[in-house]
């Protein structure tokens, strides 16, 4: 899928198409999950920190994420493809493998082609946003082609071509090269797949090991046998970051840190996923690589909870000689939240609040219906007694302040701006980005999938590699 989250806000919100929209954290420690392609213009990516996305950006639209919607939108993309084949491999929300071979709906480059057609018309008229296909005979070249197909497009990666598309990129394209290995190769005068190729299998052995380098070597030479795996089950979600030079400053560490439990979190939503183990991953200045963990009393997906558990492992470990990685990860994972109560009241206190408690009537019974929520972070849902359904544009100084408009809307909404404690303002549901279709209706449903798209001008599909 195309740019994900920003594109489904833009769908459902008129006056945000063709603007630079940013969703992520929008605090202080926020960081960036995904930006529109307006947004990318100004050298906004997904990872950075919110804050200097705004200073690169400081025109864009900065919202909270609303993982509810993503996930209905994923969950119809994902039911369109379990219809071409029983071989499906989600890797997150937007993206995914799809063996065409077994689903018997595609025997050559011209039939798999226009299945990709027909999907990306269908996922048009199911979701109203935008994705781009990959196709080719193995999962290393469907990335590719996919990545090449945006936004919105579809490329086919015909077989004998492997290896002269691959020659030019550079080595990060590779399957299994992240920082640590590009860098072995870089000082090794390798910086390209073509050279990679010519280094040669027993070159890449003595300089990456006898497993890895020949991996590598195989991926090099357009070589990729991994199956695509249904229901393939993650054992743990996890982001790290290599430094360029040996990091010493304890507050830098810290805030890195920070980021890092930040992405993690970001990644554990978009799998739909909670973890009840936070770990620590530290590489230092020698090399030698310690790693750390917390159980917590349940699963979660709190980012203050993960954040907080990563900064007191952070506390038993010493840096001061330097740090070459840095890692946060989450494991132990479930389907599931359990809210960290004891981890709020600890934040509550920090912040000079009182614990959270529920509601409670008179008589000590728990109310049926809790107070409102008062919190209005831009982009959520909100509704209005007399003015209908909108989102929150932006809140401060005792005011919110209100777009009311619909998807199907053709203009940008009306805005207006009210106490934050209005009695006629209260949080809203999504509205489906499709009319007809209900926000939360069953993606497995026959109603929400076309049988015979008319595959118009704006069709659109998801990233599906064959």
């Amino acid at each position: 899928m195309d740019a994900f989250y920003a594109s489904v806000e833009q769908a459902a919100k008129p006056s945000l198409r063709g603007k630079a929209v940013v969703v992520g954290g929008i605090g202080p420690r926020g960081v960036v999950a995904t930006a529109s392609y307006e947004a990318r213009v100004f050298g906004v990516r997904s990872a950075m920190p919110t804050a200097q996305a705004r200073r690169l950006c400081p025109h864009g639209a900065y919202l909270v994420p609303r993982f509810e919607v993503y996930r209905s939108v994923s969950e119809r993309v994902m039911a369109l493809l379990a219809r071409l084949s029983p071989l499906v491999e989600p890797l997150s929300l937007d993206e995914a493998f799809v063996d065409l071979a077994a689903g018997g709906s595609a025997g050559t480059a011209a039939e798999a082609r226009a299945v990709g057609e027909r999907l990306r018309a269908e996922i048009a008229a199911v979701t109203g946003v935008t994705g781009s296909v990959g196709l080719a005979g193995a999962k290393m070249l469907a990335k590719i082609a996919s990545e090449r197909a945006k936004p919105d497009g579809l490329v086919l990666i015909a077989p004998g071509t492997e290896r002269e598309l691959l020659a030019p990129l550079t080595v990060r394209t590779l399957p299994g090269v992240g920082p640590a290995t590009a860098e072995v190769l870089r000082r090794a005068g390798i910086h390209t797949i073509e050279e990679t190729v010519r280094a040669g299998e027993a070159e890449l052995t003595r300089l990456l090991g006898k497993a890895h380098g020949a991996g590598v070597f195989r991926m090099a030479c357009g070589v990729d046998d991994r199956p695509v795996v249904a229901e393939r089950e993650g054992k743990s979600i996890s982001v790290e970051d290599t430094f360029q030079v040996d990091v010493t400053d304890r507050a830098r560490i810290r805030f890195e840190v920070r980021g890092l439990a930040e992405r993690c979190v970001t990644r554990l939503r978009a799998a739909g996923r909670s973890g009840r183990t936070v770990v620590l991953k530290v590489r230092r200045y020698d090399f030698s690589t310690l790693t750390r963990s917390e159980t917590l009393r349940g699963p979660t997906d709190d980012p203050a909870v993960v954040r907080e558990a990563a900064e007191r492992l952070l506390e038993g470990v010493d840096t001061t000689e330097g740090v070459r990685l840095l890692g946060v990860g989450v494991s132990a994972l479930a389907d599931f939240t359990q809210e960290d109560l004891f981890a709020q009241s600890e934040r509550a206190a920090a912040d000079g609040a009182p614990a959270p408690e529920p509601a409670r009537a008179p008589g000590g019974e728990e109310n049926e219906e809790p107070a409102p929520d008062r919190t209005w972070l831009p982009g959520l849902d909100v509704r209005h007694e007399r003015y209908g359904p909108g989102w929150v544009q932006g809140s401060g100084v005792g005011r919110v302040t209100v777009r009311f408009e619909r998807p199907e809307d053709r203009a940008p909404g009306r805005v207006r701006t009210f106490p934050v404690d209005d009695p006629e303002l209260r949080r809203g549901e999504p509205l489906p980005l499709v009319p007809g279709l209900p926000a939360g209706q069953d993606s497995g449903s026959e109603a929400s999938v076309p049988k015979s798209p008319s595959g118009g001008g704006s069709s659109s599909g998801g990233r599906s590699s064959p």
